[in-house]
């Protein structure tokens, strides 16, 4: 094996090109000229060796087996002789030499050449990382409790005259090497045990003056005059590691080893492959030259591995049909280490060379067979097809018995890896391999494959990121005497015994470290820390030769042979492609040019997806096949795009994930695949824009979550029954532990949605998962994890993993007994070894290097203790071997991690593991199931608590998701409020919620968030119990008799007054389906700071220029409708979102509002629940919507109802116009409606239920009709307002011939009994159909009275009640309350909004009264304009009365009191104003909700609740003053118990003081305030409130707490005066500043919360590291035997690790915004403001990113019609304050307005994308702004879409403010996933623009 030794090296171009000719005219032998110079001559003298004209004398060693062997060839090619020749000049000189060149093994082997060569004996040193003084000069191990020191190698060889190797000096840091530095340059050294080396002379001229005696005693030692020392050093600033240190470099001499010259190699290259063309083999070798130049270098590819294509050319020389591409993969896997351009670059040299030949030759396609060689042992024939042939070799193999291909059971071939088994084969005949492939993508189980197949054990070695030298070849333990000793790692012994060494995850572990290896791999060749040697099995055979040893004798000098058949496997992930965003992403690019030279690599492609489906089915046979198909159609959609996101959910779907998918979808083939797939990706926590790409390829693989519907109903119950536990609908064994006590027990309320979790973990537990729970804080993680174990009976153990968790810490923790070391074993080996739970909680705070050693635990069920015992899952091959735990079959783990994230500082321990596991996300209860939770929890706590605080929590855990708070508020705190409350339930629930949000009290934006979530559910955190704003009470004018009603019933009469009425069917045209969207309703308590009469209000998301028209309730449902274009919007009074039917097809609107629609709802009863009939009154349209399923049907009523009459007169010459169509409804919720028409003669009757109108002919022309009764009804005649009353049969049926009769009514007035003088007639506005209940009529009347009775208003009196109506014939008394002025005669100033318009057209009676008989409350509620107010009486004289819509009067009859309750303006109204005023004579409408309050909505859709019932205010009032919770106003004691004394003596009354005075304190007056115990307010024992109407006397707490006014005024003016200065520093003026305020306040929010996560990611750069080796901090368990043997530097403490040398410096991330600045924008900022919420986010992105240089370059670029490219920040030209930040604004606006129209988005998205990627930097991210008006310009939105993924290093967005209709949506779906954003709103742009940075910037920050 001579060719190890020669390396090729560069030449021109030009000479290559003529040598590749004459190379091809010449044949081989042309080159076979040459001088051998190196001659050994033997003289009687001694050997001598010549080499050139320098001769060096030999002498004998002392240790022969020492003397490197066959390392020499026969032949020396010319420029190795030189190499050589030049050591032998500094060998004689006695210098020391250091040879630097590329890596690989040249200068390696040059040096044991020339060792051989002068027979010198060796020590060798492998520098890394890990290496310290001890290793290199002396060692402490304790002997029978004594410690020694043993040299090391640098004295072995100083003392010995040995040659002292070093290699890899770059890898040792930095201040370990200078202790060699006397040693070199002097020969002199300082030894620990006190001896001193001294060079050679000075000690042999010491001789001449003492004895050999007396230097012994002096300790001094004679360094040999033959030591030497020969470094090996990679040149630093090209390759990674440490530079040299000056003082050493001075100390050596160099010389450029470089590869071998071109013909060197060439020759070389021919004699390993003579069956190979030689054209190919130099086309192979000046691609292998090209690739190593200096120009391939500043390219930044790395170098060729050139010392392996001897390797290859074996390959070749087997296979001459395999293509050279394939061979130069393995050599050089470009396409996994280079970007884009590398590839490029690589591949035109592939070409240039002819060797792109992959697709001409055939890959080999399988391996046929395996049989065992005859001739010789340890190798096997293995038979390859290769194309059409097969071809036979050689490999080496295990020592168990071979297993035929295909013939596993766990194995499923599939042609892709058939193909790479047979690769493999190839490159196993001659080197060690390495595949590269994703994780979960099947490389273990191909690597076992494969072992099997050649009969090989395994030994598994999982490396992990601190892992060091020491871990990988030897580790110490004490004997059991005490003694210190050296274990070897299974990776020696794996190379003794001639196992296949699988290396899991070389991509972890530190470059330093691996370089170890570097010789083993190369030279098979190993120097071990105790002294072993491990020779290669020729070496060691030739070695026993020569010097007649036997094996046991050369063991007793420790040298061993390295088992021939010993191959490593090396796994590993894809490096990061492209080096520029290698630093960010944590993992370096770990496959630099040193591995290169290590290993042939084979990639593992990902499987096409046929071969996947087949694997799935092999393996999980029963598996649903569409379901199988869907998720495959899922995964490779997401894995061929080159979106970083959607490749981060690839990797989340491996073919492992996929397969436990499958496993269970075969045992669960009901359960949907989207909830598979959400939960393999974590959804629920994965930011918002991955989500969101998830959710779209969801849905474009149309996948969809079918909601089940028996979900909601399903009870999630959990019984143990007979040994057996059902959860749900899944059910287990109970397990029957032999340790009852680590089973645990916990207090657990069931709630649905845990069940759901539990039921969930249980599907998976039963199918041998291994789990892991993620979720926020205190979801409850632990306690579903404890009630799971408690309810399956199973032991557990747990632990708890931290920052400082190491390898160690996880598996054993060693302590020292009697000076030898004992191992105390973790819970997790515990587990193991009992079949126990193992619990590991908050598994993400662990460095995931280290929680990494728990995959092969999971996986292979293999691990290796620190002990050297070792746990395997297989008890058979337990057996043979010692030291070995068997893994009990119940083990399981179960890990609990936060989410991934902010603000979480976690590790991503779901993105490193999250494969392995079954990953399961848990959330907080919905609020359903949190509010029985915790109802548990709090027994006694009032539910309407509760619910405040489920409904607030939830709103601020979605806030959290959308990441306007940061932190997530979890049931754990709720729980926490509710046992307060509990406990101490006088206490406010104001003051109790302080006790979590008071962690967010200095935080001024989060607070303000906080308080208005707060203050929107109810939770009146900062109120005072004082801050009660109820409406002042006026007296009402006494009720007095006013006259009577008497129904006339004379006989002649009653002939004519019958009513003849027929029936007929109605026709339903429809149905048609409209659309019925849905909007989130806002809905905010209002009770938050004060206390008023209105309970809450939101608003209706309407149109501007909608026009409200009616509003009526239903239950708790509420309809309101709108005219203009014709709307229906319902809602629930404490419901989530608003329906909304948009009618606008049925009523096309007419040309400019012509006509103007008006419309009028009736929601009807049961069992027509949730539907309404509408009617319009102008066009007599009646419709019947259901808004459910968004039915409509148009009932036609009347026969000839279609031929509505023209509208072609002019609608405004009234005398045309005819009365409009009115509806009465009433009685709808009987689901029957009475329709006339004003001025007509005729009632229609509609029965919805049977579809049958009825219709009454009537004598008379109505004016209006008022249901007083089902069956009775008051008409009102036109002309005259004469009553009528009509009284029909209850039930009209077809065929009875019921009659309808009419009775005319009398009015009189009272003094002039019946039926005398007429009265001036009232119209009534109201009319109740229900009486007063009888107590409250009794009030009313002030007397006791029983009767039935209708309530009545009018314009001129507050209420009228017509006693004995309208069942009694007798006359009627007529009650009533008489206005000082009527209202109609009343002049209306006219109120704000309509001044202007009313009358100048014409000015109709409004249609709306705006009256509400509230009968059980016993009010009158009506809205009145503010005009017709009493002001004067209201407010005071100095106060100015606020703007109001209207005012609400109440006539409250039982306190005989009259209120005006202010309604606040409306923000927007309609334009509209004259067809407003005919709606309404305020701007706001009424209707009665439920049986105290009412509801108003004014003109700009504001819904608003009020309270007026006098009882359910005071219990409102209660119910809110317990809020608050009274223990603030009065000043806390603390008192020591005391037995006797004054106490409160038995409560009493209080005498009443008639005269009402005011009482302060005094124990006696009742209806005083702040006594000890009478009744009052304020007090302290009395027996209950009574309020006497005084301001209560409280010391309030605030008022002692409040800071003086003078101290305030002095902090406001400091400000003030610093604010002043600070414009002054900038020159800006205080109008630019409150501009720029402007536009900053908006967007302040977000740019704090933006800050705090740069900060906080900044904060997790930093995280101090550990420090090995330090002589001070903790004792480092690795370095506890060093300890006991004395060493110092035995301490670890934590400290800013120094970026890794040579590892890329960290660039900034490159960041461009382009706002749109054109013309568009400053147009339609008037309509939705968007020019100035772009400035806002343009005014965002700078103010967040200011002092964030280093991290973000940023620069902002505007595109407008003028060009793309209009700079606004230079890159270089961040703005530094205010005021340079508000001239960028400025720039913006003056730009839009100004600029030519056109539209550049597409093209300034384009040129930025470009710009950037040439760009360096970290990360590209470009946000474009843009009005997406792209289909009027023409532009495609498939051309937008590309061309925002055109370059895959840059990451570009697209946030489209909305345009018209749905433009944008249409565009965003045609755009791929979480790229682009529609803000509807504009508001929305600053959130939008957060997200983006939080979701990827930071993300990998």
């Amino acid at each position: 094996m001579h060719y190890q030794l020669l390396r090729g090296g560069t030449a021109a171009a030009a000479a290559r090109r003529v040598r590749n000719i004459l190379g091809s005219v010449l044949g081989r032998d042309g080159w076979m000229w040459r001088s051998h110079e190196v001659k050994l001559v033997s003289t009687s003298s001694g050997d001598t060796v010549t080499i050139g004209e320098i001769s060096y004398k030999l002498k004998t060693p002392q240790n022969p087996e020492l003397v490197p062997l066959k390392y020499l060839s026969d032949s020396l090619p010319n420029t190795v002789a030189q190499h050589l020749r030049w050591i032998m000049q500094k060998d004689l000189l006695g210098q020391d030499v250091f040879l630097i060149g590329p890596p690989g093994p040249l200068r390696r082997s040059i040096a044991m050449q020339y060792l051989e060569l002068t027979r010198r004996e060796v020590e060798y040193v492998a520098l890394s990382r890990d290496t310290t003084e001890t290793d290199l000069k002396q060692r402490r191990e304790i002997r029978s409790g004594t410690a020694f020191y043993i040299d090391q190698c640098a004295v072995r060889a100083a003392t010995q005259g040995r040659v002292l190797v070093l290699e890899g000096l770059e890898k040792a840091e930095r201040n370990v090497l200078p202790v060699l530095n006397n040693l070199l340059e002097n020969r002199e050294m300082q030894l620990e045990d006190g001896r001193f080396l001294m060079s050679a002379e000075r000690y042999d001229k010491l001789l001449q003056e003492h004895t050999k005696e007396e230097l012994d005693s002096w300790k001094i030692v004679r360094v040999s005059e033959d030591f030497r020392v020969i470094a090996l050093g990679l040149p630093v600033p090209k390759y990674k590691g440490n530079p040299l240190d000056p003082p050493l470099r001075s100390r050596f001499q160099a010389r450029d080893i470089h590869y071998l010259p071109f013909k060197d190699q060439l020759e070389l290259l021919y004699t390993a492959g003579p069956n190979v063309a030689a054209e190919r083999v130099s086309q192979l070798l000046s691609l292998a030259t090209t690739l190593c130049s200096q120009e391939s270098s500043s390219l930044g590819l790395p170098d060729f591995p050139v010392d392996n294509l001897v390797a290859a050319l074996h390959v070749l020389n087997t296979f001459p049909m395999l293509s050279s591409q394939q061979l130069v993969q393995r050599l050089y896997p470009y396409k996994s280490i280079l970007g884009k351009d590398g590839h490029t670059a690589v591949e035109s040299v592939l070409s240039r060379f002819e060797l792109l030949d992959s697709r001409r030759q055939a890959a080999p396609s399988s391996v046929l067979s395996v049989c065992s060689s005859s001739d010789r042992e340890g190798l096997a024939d293995v038979t390859v097809r290769t194309a059409d042939k097969d071809v036979t070799f050689q490999v080496p193999v295990g020592s168990k018995e071979l297993r035929p291909p295909n013939s596993s059971l766990t194995f499923i071939n599939t042609p892709s890896h058939s193909q790479l088994l047979a690769e493999m084969m190839q490159s196993h005949m001659v080197k060690d391999l390495c595949l590269i492939g994703a994780k979960g993508c099947g490389k273990s189980v191909i690597a076992r494959e494969f072992a099997e197949m050649l009969g090989y054990s395994i030994e598994p070695v999982m490396l992990y990121q601190d892992m060091t030298a020491r871990d990988l070849l030897q580790q110490r333990y004490t004997l059991p005497n005490g003694d210190t000793a050296w274990r070897p790692s299974p990776l020696v012994t794996a190379a003794m015994e001639g196992k296949l060494l699988i290396l899991d995850g070389i991509h972890r572990v530190n470059l330093g470290t691996l370089a170890v290896l570097s010789r083993l791999l190369h030279d098979r060749e190993l120097d071990l820390y105790d002294g072993t040697r491990l020779l290669r099995w020729d070496r060691y055979q030739i070695l026993k030769e020569q010097l007649q040893f036997s094996d046991q004798r050369l063991q007793e000098r420790s040298i061993f042979p390295i088992h021939p058949s010993f191959r490593v496997l090396a796994l590993a992930e894809p490096p990061a492609v492209g080096v520029g965003s290698s630093s960010s992403r944590g993992q370096q690019q770990w496959l630099g040019p040193e591995l290169l030279t290590m290993f042939l690599y084979h990639t593992v492609a990902p499987l096409a997806k046929a071969e996947e489906m087949g694997l799935i089915q092999g393996l999980t046979p029963n598996v649903p096949k569409e379901a199988a198909e869907q998720l495959l159609h899922l995964t490779h959609s997401l894995r061929q795009t080159n979106d970083p996101t959607a490749q981060s959910l690839a990797s989340s779907l491996s073919t492992r994930q996929l397969l436990r998918i499958c496993r269970r979808l075969s045992r669960y083939p009901e359960e949907s695949v989207s909830h598979a797939v959400n939960k393999a990706c974590l959804s629920r926590f994965l930011p918002s824009l991955a989500r969101a790409s998830l959710e779209k390829a969801l849905t474009s693989c149309s996948i969809h979550d079918s909601p089940d519907p028996a979900e909601q109903t399903r009870d999630y119950s959990c019984v143990v029954q007979d040994g057996v536990l059902t959860i749900g609908k899944v059910s287990a064994p109970v397990y029957s532990p032999n340790q009852k006590m680590k089973v645990p027990d916990v207090l657990f309320y069931d709630n649905p949605q845990h069940m759901m979790v539990m039921e969930d973990m249980l599907k998976d537990f039963l199918l041998g998962e291994h789990l892991l729970l993620v979720g926020n804080q205190g979801v409850g993680k632990n306690k579903i994890v404890d009630r799971f174990l408690h309810l399956l009976n199973r032991p557990r153990e747990y632990l708890q993993l931290h920052r400082d968790t190491t390898v160690q810490t996880l598996t054993l923790q060693p302590s020292v007994r009697d000076g030898i070391i004992t191992y105390e074993d973790s819970p997790l080996v515990k587990a193991v070894k009992h079949g126990h739970i193992l619990v590991i909680d908050e598994a993400d705070k662990a460095p995931t290097n280290v929680t990494c050693i728990l995959k092969t635990l999971v996986e292979s069920g293999e691990m290796i203790l620190a002990d050297g015992r070792r746990i395997i899952s297989e008890p058979c091959e337990a057996k043979e071997r010692p030291n070995i735990i068997v893994m009990h079959p119940d083990f399981r783990m179960l890990v609990l991690a936060n989410r991934p994230g902010f603000p979480f500082l976690g590790n991503d321990f779901f993105g490193a593991l999250g494969d392995i596991f079954s990953c399961h996300a848990v959330d907080n209860p919905k609020p359903q199931a949190e509010l029985a939770m915790l109802k548990q929890y709090g027994p006694d706590v009032p539910q309407a608590t509760l619910q405040k605080l489920v409904a607030t929590f939830g709103e601020l855990r979605s806030m959290a998701d959308q990441g306007t708070i940061t932190y997530p508020y979890s049931t754990r705190e709720v729980v926490n409020i509710v046992k307060h409350l509990q406990k101490f339930p006088s206490e406010g629930l104001a003051n109790v919620v302080r006790n979590v949000f008071d962690f967010d009290s200095y935080n001024k934006d989060t607070r303000e968030v906080l308080l208005e979530a707060l203050h929107k559910h109810g939770i009146p955190i900062g109120a005072k119990p004082t801050s009660v704003n109820l409406a002042k009470e006026l007296p009402l004018p006494e009720v007095k008799m006013t006259g009577y009603w008497t129904l006339n019933q004379g006989g002649n009469a009653r002939r004519k007054l019958l009513c003849p009425t027929e029936t007929r069917p109605v026709d339903v045209k429809g149905p048609a389906f409209l659309r019925v969207q849905s909007y989130p309703s806002s809905r905010q308590e209002s009770r938050a700071l004060s206390f008023t009469e209105e309970k809450a209000h939101w608003q209706i998301p309407m149109n501007e220029v909608n026009i409200i028209c009616d509003v009526v309730s239903s239950d708790d449902r509420l309809y309101v409708a709108m005219c203009n274009p014709v709307t229906l919007y319902s809602m629930k009074e404490r419901g989530d979102n608003i329906q909304c039917m948009e009618l606008y097809d049925v009523f096309p609107r007419t040309i400019s509002g012509v006509w103007q629609p008006f419309v009028t709802v009736a929601p009807l009863g049961s069992p027509l629940d949730g539907q309404v009939v509408l009617h319009e009154e102008q066009s007599n349209t009646v419709l019947h919507l259901d808004l459910v399923t968004g039915a409509v049907r148009r009932l036609i009523l009347s026969p000839d109802g279609d031929q509505t009459p023209s509208r072609a007169s002019n609608w405004w010459s009234s005398n045309e116009q005819q009365g409009g169509h009115k509806m009465c409804r009433d009685f709808s919720q009987k689901n029957w409606l009475l329709f006339y028409r004003e001025d007509g003669n005729q009632l229609e009757v509609l029965d919805v239920l049977e579809s049958r109108v009825h219709s009454i002919s009537l004598p008379i022309n109505l004016k209006s009709v008022f249901l007083v009764a089902e069956d009775r009804w008051l008409l009102l005649e036109s002309n005259t307002n004469k009553k009528f009353l009509l009284t029909k049969p209850m039930h009209m049926v077809a065929e009875d011939s019921g009659v309808c009769q009419i009775h005319s009514i009398s009015e009189d007035p009272v003094s002039s009994g019946h039926g005398a003088g007429s009265a001036e007639v009232s119209v009534p506005q109201m009319l109740s159909n229900e009486p007063l209940p009888n107590e409250n009529l009794s009030a009313a009347l002030d007397q006791k009275i029983v009767s039935p009775n209708r309530v009545l208003a009018d314009t001129s009196c507050f209420v009228q009640i017509i006693v004995g109506f309208p069942d009694l014939m007798s006359p009627n008394e007529v009650y009533s309350c008489k206005r000082p002025a009527d209202l109609s005669a009343m002049k209306s100033s006219e109120s704000g909004s309509h001044t202007f318009f009313r009358g100048a057209l014409r000015s109709s009676t409004a249609k709306r009264e705006n009256c509400v008989s509230l009968l059980s409350a016993n009010q009158v509620v009506r809205a009145i304009p503010p005009t017709k107010a009493p002001l004067r009486d209201i407010y005071p004289k100095d106060v100015t009365p606020p703007m109001t819509a209207a005012y609400l009067e109440v006539t409250d009859l039982t306190s005989k009191k009259l209120k005006y309750i202010p309604v606040p303006r409306s923000m927007t109204v309609s334009p509209y104003t004259n067809w407003l005023s005919k709606v309404s004579d305020c701007d706001v409408l009424v209707a009665a909700l439920g049986s105290g309050s009412v509801v108003t909505v004014d003109m700009g859709g504001y819904v608003r609740l009020w309270e007026t019932g006098l009882d359910t205010l005071q219990r409102s009032l209660m119910e809110w003053r317990n809020m608050i919770g009274s223990e603030d106003g009065r000043p806390i004691q603390i008192t020591i118990q005391r037995d006797s004394g004054l106490d409160v003596s038995a409560p009493k009354h209080g005498k009443i003081d008639a005269t009402n005075a005011p009482h302060v304190g005094g124990n006696q007056w009742a209806g005083g305030t702040g006594g000890r115990d009478t009744a009052g307010l304020g007090g302290k024992g009395g027996p209950y409130r009574l309020d006497a109407g005084h301001k209560v006397y409280q010391v309030s707490q605030a008022e002692k707490d409040a800071v003086p006014e003078e101290v305030r005024r002095a902090a406001r003016e400091m400000a003030e005066k610093a604010f002043k200065e600070r414009l002054k520093e900038i020159d800006m003026s205080e109008y630019d500043a409150s501009t720029y305020e402007r536009f900053s306040s908006a967007v302040r929010r977000q740019v704090q919360s933006l800050r705090i996560i740069l900060d906080s990611v900044q904060a997790k750069g930093k995280e101090r590291q550990w420090l090995k080796n330090q002589a001070m901090g903790e004792l480092d368990d690795a370095k506890i035997i060093d300890g006991l043997t004395g060493e110092k530097a035995i301490y670890k403490r934590r400290g800013e690790l120094d970026p890794e040398l040579g590892s890329p410096q960290q660039k900034p991330k490159r960041l461009r915004v382009l706002a749109d600045v054109s013309g568009s924008m400053y147009r339609f900022n008037g309509v939705d403001g968007r020019l100035e919420r772009s400035m806002e986010a343009v005014c965002m992105v700078m103010e967040a990113l200011e002092s964030y240089e280093h991290k973000f370059k940023y620069d902002i670029v505007g595109h407008s019609g003028d060009g793309y490219d209009i700079e606004l920040v230079p890159a270089d030209k961040m703005p530094k304050n205010d005021k340079q930040r508000l001239k960028v604004l400025k720039t913006m606006h003056a730009h839009a307005q100004f600029c030519m129209s056109g539209d550049y988005t597409l093209e300034a998205t384009e040129a930025s994308i470009k710009e950037l990627a040439r760009e360096e930097a970290d990360e590209h991210f470009v946000v474009v702004l843009s009005d997406a008006n792209l289909e009027r310009y023409g532009i495609r939105p498939e051309r937008f879409a590309q061309v925002l993924t055109s370059d895959p290093q840059v990451n570009a967005f697209a946030i489209f403010i909305g345009s018209l209709g749905d433009q944008a949506e249409r565009l965003q779906r045609t755009l791929p996933a979480g790229r682009s954003f529609v803000a509807m709103d504009t508001k929305q742009i600053p959130q939008i623009l957060q997200q983006i940075f939080t979701s990827t910037m930071l993300s990998s920050a």
